[in-house]
C-alpha cells in the first residue's frame, strides 16, 4: 500500500512537470541529476501561501546541495487579489496553484498543499483558526511530513506574530506542532495504513529582513545562498527570480540577483545546527544500510565518466545502478532513488514519449483516437514492449531505431460513468473554510492526476521500465507555436445561467428573463428540454436564440430576498441523461489551461432598493465583476478606457466609479486627473474603490481632489459592527434609508486598504473594528468638490456586489447618488 501512495505521489509530479509537454534535458542538467543521487537528505519549506515561499533558499537548497526540497503552503491562495484578471476566490486558488507549479519548474522544489482555504486577511492566529478546521489542517501537515519525510523543516514566519498576517503565524504554529507529533503513532493513526511516523531533525525559522520588520541577528545561524551553477549557467538569485516572477497573478515579477546572499536561522525545536542546516544528518546511502557504500560508490563512477556531449554512454551503468538499489528493503529512499535513476536513464537515452488527442474535449460512453509517439535519439537497443492507455493494453514488441519516429494509433474507449475531468479538491462539497477530500492518498498532492496516461514499457539494456506519460492535447498555434494542453473528460452539454443578478424593486410586479444557455459539445439523441430548479413554478419559453432558452420569472414567485436557481438540459428520450454542470475554462500564457467543472447559479434578489441616475461611466481596475451588478440594478453602464476618458463628454455620466487597483495599474490616469477633477466640480460623482499602495502595488497617479493616504488597515471579521459616525449623511438616507440590517450577510471582510491621514474636507461615514482592535473610520470617506462629490471606498464592494449582499447593493446605490443632481432632485 505504501507503494501504491508513493506511486500516485510521483505521478502527480510529473503530471506537474510535464503539463507543458515532454522536456528532453541538456547533458548538463543529466550531470546535476547525477550529483543528486549521491545526496540522501530533504527539507520542507513551510508557509501559508502561494508566494510565500523563500525561492532563492529553495534553488540553493535543490540545485546546489541537491537536497530533495518541497514547499508545503497550507493554502492555494484563494483568498488574495488578483492583478491579471477578474477571477477570485476558487479560480484564483486554480490560478495559483499553477503559478506555484511553474515556480517549482523554475527553482527545482516540489510542491504541497493542506485541505486550508484562503478566506482572506486574519490578523491573528486565533481568528484563523475560529475559521479554518484546526486540526483537519494540522493533520494535513503530519500527513506530508509523514510522506516526505524532511530532515529539516524551514519555517518562512515565526509563531510570535512578526509575519504580519494571522495565515503566517499559525503555520508556523502548526508546523512546530506537527514537527512534534509527527513521530508519535497515536496522532492520526489511520494514516499509518500508508506512512509512518516521522521525526525531523530540526525545525527552523527562515528570520528575514522585508516589509520595514528585521528580524536577522548576528548571532544567529546563516548560509550564504547567493552562488553561482556553473551546470544551469546561473546564480541562484537568478533562478529564484525567475521562480518568483511566474506569480503574476500577484505582481511579484523580480529581477535577478548577483553575489552573496545570507540566509538566516533560528532554532524553534531540535538541535540546533552548528557548521550546516544538516547538522547530524546521515546525507549518504549509508543511511540505508551496509549494502549502500557499493551504489555510491557505483554512482560516483557514473560521475567521474559521464560525457556531457554523449550521455548515451552511461546509460548501461545507470541501468546496473537501478538493479542495485532495487535490491535493497523497501524504504523511503530506495523508491525516490529508483525514480530518479529511471528518469536519468530516459533522458539519457533521449528518449520522447508523449501520448496526445487531437481533440481537448472527451466524452464519457465514447471512443478517442490517440497518437502515442516514442522516438529513440540516442544509439542505446531500445524495444517498446508494450503501450497502456486506460484499460487498453497494447503489445508492440518493436525496436526503437536511433532518430526513426514511430507512432501507434490507440483507441480509447471511455467508460459512459467516467468522472469529469475536475481537481480533486473540487470534487466534494466544500466545507466552512477547507476543501473536503475523503482520500487521504490525494491529500497534499499539489494537482489533479490527468484525465488518462499512457504508460510505455520499454527494454533498455535488458532491463524493463516503465514511463508514465499524461495524455495531452497536442495543437499548433500560429503565433505561440507548438502547445500541450491538457485533456479533460467533459458532459456533452454544458449549461450556463446569466445575468448573473436579476433584482427585484420589492412590493412591485416587475417580470424579467433570466437566459439558460448550452452548449452542446457532442450531439444527444432527440429533442431537448430544459428546467430551472430553485424557483417554484418556473416555466420555459423557448425563444430563437441558438443554443439558449429564455425563462420568465416574476417577484410573485419570490418569496425570500435572495434566491439562488440552477439551470440544467436534459434529453426528451427514456435513457437520456440530465446535463446541468458548467464548464470554466481560464487561459493565461505563463501556465497550462485550467478547467473545472460547477453548478451555474443565478441569484433572484427580491429587495427594497431605490436607485437614482442612469448612467454610470467604468473605469476598468485589476478585475473585478462589479459592473454586471450595476447593470443588474438598472444602470446603463459604459467603460472607460483611456481614449475615451480622455476625449468624451464625462458630464453625460451621473457617476464614474474607478475598479479595484485602478490607480495601481493605470499610469494614464495622470493624464485624466485634470478632466475628472474638472468633471467632479462641475456636479459629477467620482467613486474610488480600493487601491494599494507599497512597493509591490504602488500608486501611480493622484487619486482626488484632497490629501490622503492609503493605509493597509481593514476589518476582516465580516460580521464586525458598523457604526454611523454621523447619522445624519445624505450617504446613509438617499434614496435608501440605511440602517444595521444592511451589514449582515456580507462575505470574507467588511474592508481593505482604508484611507488615512485625509483631509478636512474629506468625511469619513462608517466606524468599525475587528476584535481587540480600535475604532477605524478609514474604510469610507466622501467629500464634496464644487458642485460635485468624490468618494474613496476601502469597503469591499468588489466582493460583496457580485455576492448578491443586499446591504452592500442598497449602500453603494447611495454613493452613486452622491451628485449635485441627485442633491437637487
Amino acid at each position: 500500500m505504501k507503494r501504491i501512495v508513493y506511486f500516485l505521489f510521483c505521478l502527480c509530479l510529473s503530471v506537474a512537470a510535464t503539463a507543458q509537454g515532454p522536456r528532453s534535458w541538456s547533458g548538463s542538467e543529466i550531470l546535476q541529476g547525477i550529483r543528486k543521487l549521491n545526496v540522501l537528505g530533504s527539507v520542507l519549506y513551510l508557509a501559508a501561501h502561494p508566494d510565500d515561499e523563500n525561492t532563492r533558499l529553495i534553488t540553493y537548497l535543490a540545485n546546489e546541495k541537491y537536497y530533495r526540497t518541497g514547499y508545503l503552503s497550507l493554502t492555494r491562495g484563494d483568498g488574495g487579489q488578483n492583478l491579471i484578471g477578474e477571477e477570485q476566490g476558487i479560480e484564483l486558488g486554480l490560478i495559483r496553484t499553477q503559478e506555484l507549479l511553474a515556480a517549482r519548474r523554475m527553482d527545482g522544489g516540489e510542491q504541497f498543499f493542506t485541505r486550508a482555504f484562503d478566506f482572506g486577511f486574519s490578523k491573528n492566529p486565533e481568528e484563523t483558526f475560529t475559521i479554518w478546521n484546526r486540526q483537519l489542517v494540522l493533520s494535513d501537515v503530519v500527513w506530508v511530513i509523514r510522506k516526505f519525510q524532511p530532515d529539516v523543516i524551514i519555517t518562512r514566519f515565526p509563531t510570535t506574530g512578526e509575519g504580519g498576517h494571522g495565515h503566517h503565524t499559525a503555520s508556523a504554529i502548526l508546523a512546530n506542532e506537527a514537527f512534534k507529533i509527527a513521530a508519535d503513532p497515536r496522532q492520526y493513526p489511520g494514516q499509518l495504513k500508508y506512512v509512518k511516523p516521522w521525526q525531523a531533525r530540526r525545525i527552523l525559522w527562515n528570520t528575514f529582513n522585508f516589509g520595514g520588520t528585521n528580524t536577522t541577528a548576528p548571532s544567529q545561524f546563516k548560509i550564504d545562498a547567493g552562488g553561482y551553477n556553473a551546470s544551469l549557467g546561473k546564480s541562484y538569485g537568478e533562478i529564484a527570480a525567475l521562480s518568483r516572477s511566474q506569480h503574476k497573478s500577484q505582481g511579484f515579477g523580480s529581477a535577478g540577483t548577483r553575489g552573496e546572499s545570507w540566509e538566516y536561522f533560528k532554532t524553534t525545536g531540535g538541535s540546533d545546527p552548528v557548521t550546516d542546516l544538516m547538522d547530524g544528518v546521515d546525507l549518504s546511502w549509508n543511511r540505508v544500510g551496509p549494502e549502500g557504500k557499493k551504489i555510491a560508490e557505483a554512482i560516483r563512477q557514473i560521475e567521474d565518466q559521464f560525457s556531457v556531449l554523449n550521455p548515451a554512454a552511461s546509460v548501461k551503468p545507470l541501468v546496473a545502478l537501478y538493479q542495485l538499489i532495487r535490491q535493497l528493503p523497501e524504504g523511503y529512499w530506495k523508491q525516490k532513488k529508483m525514480e530518479e535513476v529511471r528518469e536519468l536513464i530516459r533522458q539519457c537515452c533521449g528518449l520522447f514519449l508523449r501520448a496526445t488527442s487531437s481533440t481537448q474535449m472527451l466524452f464519457p460512453d465514447d471512443t478517442v483516437q490517440l497518437n502515442a509517439n516514442a522516438i529513440n535519439r540516442s544509439g542505446e537497443k531500445l524495444v517498446l514492449k508494450s503501450i497502456r492507455v486506460g484499460e487498453q493494453d497494447m503489445a508492440v514488441n518493436q525496436p526503437l531505431e536511433k532518430n526513426r519516429n514511430r507512432v501507434l494509433a490507440v483507441a480509447l474507449p471511455i467508460a459512459k460513468a467516467a468522472p469529469l475531468t475536475q481537481p480533486y479538491w473540487l470534487q466534494e462539497k466544500m466545507a466552512a473554510a477547507n476543501y473536503t477530500v475523503s482520500d487521504q492518498q490525494k491529500i497534499g498532492i499539489p494537482d489533479a492526476l490527468p484525465a488518462f496516461s499512457a504508460d510505455f514499457t520499454v527494454e533498455v539494456d535488458g532491463a524493463s521500465f516503465t514511463f508514465t506519460e499524461p495524455v495531452l492535447y497536442h495543437l499548433t498555434d500560429p503565433v505561440k507555436g507548438e502547445l500541450y494542453e491538457p485533456v479533460i473528460v467533459t458532459p456533452r452539454i454544458t449549461v450556463q445561467l446569466s445575468p448573473k443578478i436579476l433584482l427585484f424593486q420589492k412590493g412591485t410586479a416587475a417580470g424579467k428573463k433570466l437566459k439558460l444557455d448550452f452548449s452542446v459539445y457532442k450531439q444527444v439523441p432527440g429533442q431537448l428540454g430544459f428546467g430551472l430548479e430553485g424557483l417554484p413554478g418556473a416555466t420555459v419559453s423557448v425563444a430563437d436564440t441558438g443554443n439558449g432558452v429564455f425563462i420568465p420569472v416574476s417577484s410573485r414567485q419570490l418569496t425570500k430576498p435572495v434566491t439562488a436557481v440552477h439551470g440544467y438540459v436534459f434529453g426528451k428520450t427514456a435513457a437520456a441523461d440530465r446535463y446541468g454542470q458548467a464548464l470554466k475554462s481560464i487561459h493565461y500564457d505563463h501556465i497550462p489551461y485550467i478547467s473545472y467543472f460547477f453548478t451555474d447559479s443565478v441569484k433572484l434578489l427580491n429587495i427594497d432598493l431605490k436607485t437614482v441616475g442612469k448612467k454610470i461611466g467604468y473605469i476598468p481596475g485589476a478585475g473585478d465583476k462589479v459592473p454586471e451588478v450595476l447593470a443588474a440594478m438598472g444602470y446603463q453602464v459604459v467603460t472607460l478606457d483611456r481614449n475615451r476618458l480622455l476625449t468624451s463628454d464625462l458630464s453625460e455620466f451621473d457617476a464614474i466609479v474607478s475598479g479595484v487597483r485602478a490607480y495601481n495599474i493605470h499610469e494614464w490616469l495622470n493624464e485624466a486627473y485634470d478632466r475628472l477633477m474638472a468633471y467632479v466640480r462641475k456636479g459629477g460623482n467620482l467613486i474610488v474603490q480600493y487601491n494599494t499602495n507599497n512597493n509591490i502595488g504602488p500608486v501611480k497617479a493622484k487619486i482626488g481632489p484632497y490629501d490622503f493616504s492609503i493605509s493597509r488597515n481593514r476589518i476582516t471579521d465580516e460580521q464586525a459592527e458598523v457604526r454611523f459616525i454621523d447619522p445624519a449623511m445624505p450617504v446613509l438616507h438617499y434614496p435608501n434609508e440605511i440602517t444595521g440590517e444592511d451589514f449582515k450577510g456580507w462575505i470574507q471582510e467588511r474592508s481593505t486598504y482604508h484611507a488615512a491621514n485625509w483631509d478636512a474636507q474629506l468625511k469619513p461615514v462608517l466606524v468599525m473594528h475587528d476584535p481587540g482592535e480600535p475604532d477605524d473610520p478609514g474604510a469610507l470617506v466622501t467629500g464634496r468638490y464644487g458642485k460635485g462629490c468624490f468618494t474613496y471606498c476601502g469597503v469591499a464592494f468588489f466582493r460583496q456586489l457580485p455576492a448578491a449582499v443586499p446591504g452592500a447593493i442598497r449602500l453603494f446605490a447611495n454613493i452613486i447618488a452622491l451628485n449635485s443632481q441627485t442633491q437637487q432632485k
